[in-house]
């Protein structure tokens, strides 16, 4: 197994506790007791504090997912079925809420998207980047650039929506239910 450095998982921790949990609700104290680091660590990596921390948590999780995104699209030639697994992936998370990693980035974007610019702007640039992944796959699959963006949207929308319901009810059911309505979206490459 290789050891993270502090840095990596300060990141790694405060990205999952931001996600669950939202910005307001995770502490700095929370995050070192979690990590098992002295305080000093944190400061050293993000001498500004929290926001900063968070920027980086984002953009660290945004990473993470556009990462598992290219690999489902290198496994897989048609960009709805490319879709479906990732999202039937991020599902499979749910049965076990514990071990949840790498969901994107909605509650923290939701509480802080009007009152932060600069966690805005990062939760934006990462909602930008994982929609170009699929316009890009979409095109790539033929289809035309104006319903390649709408499928960028669409994804980010659904897949976002899928799991605030699903840690809401604490079952995978609804980023099932969106995994298998997706063909029924694009049935056309119109």
């Amino acid at each position: 197994m290789i050891k993270k450095d502090s840095k990596e998982k300060i990141l790694e921790i405060a990205s999952r506790l931001f996600q669950l949990q939202g910005y307001h609700a995770t502490g700095l104290n929370q995050i070192i007791k979690e990590s098992g680091l002295p305080k000093g660590s944190l400061y050293h990596h993000f001498p500004n504090g929290k926001e900063e921390l968070a920027i980086e948590a984002v953009k660290y999780t945004s990473l993470y997912i556009e990462e598992k995104i290219i690999s489902f699209f290198e496994n897989e030639s048609d960009p709805i079925a490319a879709m479906q697994s990732f999202i039937i992936d991020t599902a499979n998370q749910f049965r076990k809420p514990e071990d949840i990693k790498g969901i994107p980035i909605g509650l923290l974007a939701c509480e802080t998207a009007l009152i932060n610019e600069p966690l805005r702007l990062a939760c934006m640039n990462a909602f930008h980047n994982w929609e170009q992944l699929i316009v890009n796959k979409f095109k790539e699959a033929g289809y035309k650039q104006e319903l390649a963006e709408k499928a960028g949207i669409l994804f980010n929308s659904l897949t976002g929506g899928g799991i605030m319901q699903s840690i809401t009810n604490k079952d995978p059911r609804p980023l099932i239910a969106i995994a298998e309505a997706i063909p029924l979206l694009f049935s056309k490459k119109g």
